[in-house]
This record gives C-alpha cells, structure tokens and sequence, in this order.
C-alpha cells in the first residue's frame, strides 16, 4: 500500500511538471533575429504569449516582428511592429515548429529588447478549467483527468519517438547498404582501369620492342 501511494505521488508529480509550460526570455539583436524551436507531433495543441520588455524605460517602446513556421515552412502566425500578441494553432505536420523574432525600427543605442514568451502544448495548453466547468468536475476528480491525460500524452510522445527511431533505423540501413554499393563500384573502377593500364603499357614496351 505504501508502494501504490509513492507511485501515486511520483505519477501526480510528473503530471504537473508534464503540464508546465516552457517560459523563454530571449534578448533580441538590434539586427537580424532570434528564433525558438520545438520538435512536435501531429494533432498537439500549441498556445504561445509573448511581451516585449524594453530595459531603457522610456516613452519609446519597440516594436518586433514575430513569424512562426511549420516544418514545411507555412505560415502559422505572422506579426508586425507589435509588442505583445498570443497565438494557437493544432499541428497538422510533425517535426520542428519554428518562432522567430526581431525588432522592427528604430532601437536607441545601448537599450536592449527582450521578449518573453509563454509556449505551451498539449496538456499545459487545455482549458481545464472549460473542461471542469462543462463536465461538472472539480477536486480529486480533475486532477485524475489531468493525470489520465498526461500519461496519454506521454505514450503518444513514446509511440512518436519509436516510429522515428524505426525510420531513422531504416534510412541508417539504406545509407549503409547505398555506401556499401559505391565502395564496391569504386573498387571495380579502379581494377577495371588498372587493367587497361597494364595492357596499355605491355603493347607500349612490345611496340617498342623493350620487352
């Protein structure tokens, strides 16, 4: 019984530190810009806030562009000359989804401009409390949802990061096999034109009457 309550607390931890969100200050150059990227799955809901903190505290408040991609290079949100915005989207493709920002006008020498940003997927980014208002529960029994949808979460990831280790596996094998086939067609180039040397040379000293 013991055992049963420690794994219980060990899972309603997890859960929480599942569903926490990422939290990233980011300190923009005055040119070019700065991106952040999260590799995710298909069917995963992403929620993202983010403020521009300006450190020289004057009237002036910069203004940033932010653009967020996904891995086939879509556009999912795109913003300019703002100082604050949210955006959601569900992927629809897997692999690496990408949020750039970078400050658009004028920056006053030595001031720096930072952003933070708030993103969140999959469980931390559910209205729980939406879903604890429509289906009248609260208490143990939503935090059981929390804890029953975090560990779905957590073997889709497992069930993802398998297939991707099994392709991986297979491009692997289909290089080595590609590296394989060109060493042995390197190696039979290299005899076949050292053959036809030798026999170059033979006719070569015969003409010559060397040997």
């Amino acid at each position: 019984m013991k055992k049963l309550n420690l794994c219980l607390i060990w899972l309603i931890w997890a859960t929480n530190f599942w569903q926490l969100g990422t939290s990233i200050w980011l300190n923009l150059p005055a040119s070019g810009s700065k991106c952040v990227s999260e590799e995710i799955q298909t069917n995963v809901v992403v929620l993202a806030d983010y403020y521009v903190i300006s450190d020289d505290h004057t009237s002036h408040e910069p203004t940033i562009f932010v653009k967020v991609t996904s891995p086939y290079g879509n556009d999912l949100h795109s913003k300019k000359n703002v100082t604050h915005g949210q955006f959601a989207f569900t992927t629809h493709e897997a692999g690496n989804y990408l949020a750039c920002f970078s400050v658009v006008g004028h920056n006053p020498k030595g001031s720096e401009v930072s952003v933070n940003l708030d993103w969140r997927t999959g469980v931390a980014a559910k209205d729980w409390e939406s879903v604890a208002r429509k289906e009248h529960i609260e208490g143990v029994e939503l935090e059981l949802r929390k804890l029953e949808a975090a560990v779905e979460a957590i073997h889709e990831n497992l069930l993802y990061l398998k297939n991707r280790e099994a392709d991986m596996r297979i491009v692997s094998e289909k290089t080595n096999t590609r590296v394989a086939m060109f060493s042995i067609m390197s190696l039979a180039v290299c005899i076949t034109v050292s053959g036809f040397q030798l026999l170059y040379l033979k006719r070569y000293f015969q003409k010559k009457k060397l040997i």
